[in-house]
């Protein structure tokens, strides 16, 4: 009776499939998709062409497009090795000639659109700089990658211009379809259309050719959700022109904790403004669903990296655990939730290990109860688990005593499909082929990173065009509603002297303004520049120093050294921990009248400001000059909110709940709450 039922139910497999095939073919008219092809030859069959990836001279149901995107995965699944099959489980850093991400000591020469064929071995911890036990690969040789690693999934770091972006992306995938099936590579990148501060590798590629916009902070700033969709759909079109399909963002993450030093990269600590912004974003890349024009999100980091443990990271040892003294866990999901709404491709669980939760004490990548029975059972995603950088050999909380081999068995039990942070999957073929981990599970995280790359439209035309390519990204149209949103995310916090907008009466000459920025950056003499902006208006008349001036505009950018410069430390937050001379501040603030703009990176405590003096105060997230002086001279009305709360002192900051939000925090907590923000009208 039971080997009649399971015939029974091949029957009716074997069925619905013909009928589904059938019906492909039955519908007409065909039509033909563009091919794109280096060397691979085109198979004519009734008038339609396809490419012979194989190269076996025949028409193989993988190379067909006429067929249904599951039926083509299992056939290149049946014609895939097992080696094939573990070069496509890595994601690992990708080098253009002339690009030495990662390598100390590098030369600084022009980077050009070929590739750069040494293999990176790297014997420290590249986020901690500590010794690693066995030197790792971050990055192979670009034709040994494809050719013998079997490689298909890169990230891109360097940031060349759109034609060396695009001609090189080409020149990767004339590589792939020289392979023995010719399967295309995608190309990720962390974000590449943000002012940010904290430009390092593996956060954000920083200052680009692309389109600039705000930091994420201030796209929530805005609390403009169809702008922030625009923003997403025009950064999908540039991306996808240069060749990029697979951003490794946007981060669901919230900014519960001040002292996280992954803040800048959240929109915020609301998990509903989150939510809608994340969803906006996915939709906006994506689109309602993959296909030839989108690029696949990779939402991070699961279940949500906020609540660390007196702020420090898990990238360090001293930092490995999430915690939730608050109890609400379940609040920092919400944003996910969104993001597989909407359709995202892939999600990264973070390094952290839960503490004091019912879930197992290990890294989320590690975590079935996490990935399994949460991510995919309750919340019902189909996606890719990416792991995010490095959990196998330099961040495995929890599973330190294991072996290379037991830490990719139990991640891949746990759920995790693809592994980010080395370029040689020797020691996960090794897994395999010792038997701790089968074929048929390595089978099912293949079919959904092929399932990726066929909607994606890659088997069919992979290639872009350069000329193209450097028309589009960042042209005068995208930037203009880029600027919109930069002066969208300014906050006019207090404004209590009416000092702004500054602007001349009719019978007077122009305001006299002293703009000062103040950045100490490691790498200039100074960290003051008196700014004189050539940009031709009649608003203000820029002067050289603070006596001559009617008002004082100073920019404080306050920065604690960048996520990877953390020793272990308790964090602060003020503003003299973060490179800020406040003497020097309060000299200007109590000399003449005083606009203080803070750059908000994090949640920084500002009480050692003069408070009598410090009457004007404007937050910005990551924007230009141009937009800070349109906010000033009231040519743009702020109307920017508050993304996150700021703590009142270095106490509250300390005894803070790391999971709740600062609007839940106890009275007395917040100096600014979140969804303060003044206008002038």
């Amino acid at each position: 009776m039971k080997i009649f039922k399971r015939s029974k139910t091949k029957i009716v497999l074997y069925v619905g499939l013909l009928v589904a095939i059938t019906n492909v073919f039955a519908q007409k008219p065909v039509a033909q998709p563009q091919l794109g092809k280096r060397s691979a030859e085109i198979l004519k069959i009734n008038n339609l062409e396809f490419k012979d990836l194989n190269k076996n001279k025949k028409l193989d149901k993988y190379e067909d497009w006429r067929l249904p995107n599951e039926v083509r995965i299992k056939d290149l699944i049946s014609q895939m090795t097992i080696e094939e099959k573990i070069g496509f489980m890595i994601i690992s850093t990708t080098r253009l000639a002339g690009d030495f991400a990662f390598q100390q000591n590098a030369p600084r020469v022009e980077i050009t659109s070929g590739f750069n064929e040494e293999d990176l071995l790297q014997p420290n911890n590249m986020f901690t700089r500590k010794p690693l036990a066995v030197p790792i690969m971050s990055a192979a040789g670009t034709t040994k990658g494809v050719m013998t690693y079997n490689l298909r999934h890169f990230i891109i770091r360097a940031n060349p211009s759109a034609k060396i972006l695009a001609d090189w992306a080409n020149n990767l995938q004339a590589l792939c379809e020289t392979s023995r099936l010719g399967i295309p590579a995608i190309v990720a990148s962390n974000p590449r259309n943000h002012v940010t501060m904290d430009a390092a590798v593996g956060l954000s590629v920083g200052t680009t050719v692309f389109s600039k916009w705000p930091g994420e902070l201030g796209l929530a700033a805005m609390r403009d959700l169809k702008l922030t969709r625009e923003f997403a759909e025009i950064a999908a079109k540039e991306w996808s022109a240069v060749g990029i399909r697979k951003g490794y963002m946007y981060m669901a993450d919230l900014a519960t904790e001040p002292r996280w030093q992954r803040v800048e990269g959240t929109f915020g600590e609301d998990a509903d403004l989150a939510s809608n912004m994340i969803s906006e974003i996915v939709l906006g890349f994506q689109g309602n669903k993959l296909g030839k024009n989108s690029v696949a999100m990779t939402t991070k980091h699961f279940p949500g990296g906020g609540p660390q443990e007196g702020g420090q990271d898990s990238h360090f040892d001293w930092g490995k655990f999430a915690h939730y003294p608050g109890g609400m866990f379940d609040y920092h999901v919400k944003p996910f939730k969104a993001a597989i709404d909407a359709g995202t491709s892939s999600i990264m669980p973070y390094y952290s290990a839960p503490k004091g939760k019912e879930f197992e004490n290990v890294g989320f990548s590690y975590n079935k109860a996490i990935i399994q029975d949460l991510l995919r059972k309750k919340l019902g995603f189909k996606g890719i688990i990416n792991s995010d950088t490095g959990p196998i050999d330099m961040m495995p909380w929890g599973v330190e005593n294991l072996t290379v081999l037991e830490r990719y068995k139990k991640s891949i039990e746990a759920g995790v499909d693809i592994f980010s942070g080395g370029a040689d999957p020797t020691l996960l073929l090794e897994t395999v082929k010792k038997g701790l981990v089968t074929e048929a599970r390595i089978n099912e995280s293949i079919i959904k990173l092929l399932r990726e790359k066929f909607e994606l439209g890659l088997f069919e035309n992979p290639y872009v065009d350069a000329d193209a390519a450097v028309k589009l990204v960042g042209n005068a149209e995208f930037q203009k509603r880029a600027d919109l949103a930069q002066r969208k995310s300014i906050v006019l916090l207090r404004n209590d002297a009416q000092v702004l907008p500054i602007v001349k009466n009719k019978t007077e000459s122009r305001p006299k303004v002293f703009f000062e920025t103040y950045y100490d950056n490691g790498r200039t003499k100074t960290p003051i520049t008196v700014k004189k902006p050539t940009i031709a208006n009649d608003r203000f008349e820029f002067v050289s120093t603070k006596e001559e001036a009617d008002v004082v505009l100073l920019w404080l950018i306050p920065s604690a050294g960048g996520l990877f410069s953390s020793g272990g430390k308790p964090i602060e937050l003020s503003l003299s921990k973060n490179k800020i001379d406040i003497a020097h501040v309060n000299e200007l603030i109590n000399a003449k009248p005083t606009v203080v703009v803070i750059n908000f990176s994090s949640p920084w405590v500002i009480d050692e400001l003069d408070k009598s003096n410090t009457k004007t105060i404007l937050a910005t997230f990551g924007t230009t000059q141009e937009a800070l002086l349109d906010i000033v001279s009231g040519a743009f009305n702020p109307t920017g909110k508050m993304p996150f709360s700021t703590p009142i002192s270095e106490k509250a900051a300390a005894e803070n709940k790391s999971d709740v939000p600062g609007f839940l925090e106890p009275k007395g907590y917040a100096l600014f709450k979140f969804g303060d923000g003044l206008s002038y009208k």
